[in-house]
């Protein structure tokens, strides 16, 4: 029944004998109960002015640092379990403001360096990097996200085992890395810079390791 409450709120009270409808909502939060929990468990890393986490699988991230500036890139150190695309969830944990001050604002420059781990037991002979601001739908250049697309001549974007590198715009923002060798259980270093003229509060970086075919 309803008990009236202060200010015209009213609280229930269930019967004492549960029923049919109070053993549903028993029966309902149990089967919760274990996405509740699992969900706890996802790490979540944050410095500067984001967040970083592998909570869609398929990797691991062990460190991040930074804030996102030419002289203190953020860095994200991972390791990858598979030659297979991995997505990295990117959120900002401060106040968007465009431009604004790195260690105070998500402001749409993000100098970053990955290193990963190759712990997948296969070489990689490339390794492409792919930003998305809807998770599975290509970057358009409507969105402001890019690999820094404005720049036609970039001096940023390097890896320490690839040599060469190549952008692919509209409709897609990919980096492809080529021109190098990453055996397994060793690590490779990649530098570049994002930008983002109108940043959202979670984007996506796909990353994915090319193995030999044939």
């Amino acid at each position: 029944m309803r008990i009236p409450g202060p200010a015209g709120f009213t609280s229930t009270r269930f019967p004492s004998t549960p029923g049919r409808a109070c053993r549903a909502l028993l029966l309902a939060l149990l089967m919760a109960a274990p996405t509740s929990v699992a969900a706890d468990e996802v790490k979540v890393w944050a410095t500067g002015a984001y967040s970083f986490s592998d909570e869609l699988g398929g990797f691991r991230i062990t460190s991040v640092s930074g804030i996102g500036t030419k002289d203190d890139p953020l860095v994200v150190t991972e390791e990858l379990n598979s030659a297979t695309p991995v997505t990295l969830t990117i959120r900002t944990a401060k106040p968007i403001q465009a431009f604004g001050k790195a260690s105070e604002f998500a402001n749409g420059i993000m100098y970053m360096r990955i290193d990963v781990l190759n712990n997948s037991g296969q070489a990689w002979i490339e390794f492409q990097f792919e930003l998305q601001e809807i998770l599975d739908r290509p970057s358009v250049f409507g969105d402001g996200l890019s690999f820094d697309q404005r720049n036609k001549t970039p001096d940023n974007i390097q890896s320490s085992n690839f040599a060469d590198f190549g952008r692919d715009f509209e409709p897609y923002d990919r980096l492809l890395f080529r021109n190098g060798k990453v055996d397994p259980l060793k690590t490779v270093s990649f530098e570049f810079l994002i930008t983002d003229y109108t940043p959202r509060w979670t984007f996506y970086l796909v990353q994915d390791p090319r193995i030999p075919t044939g």
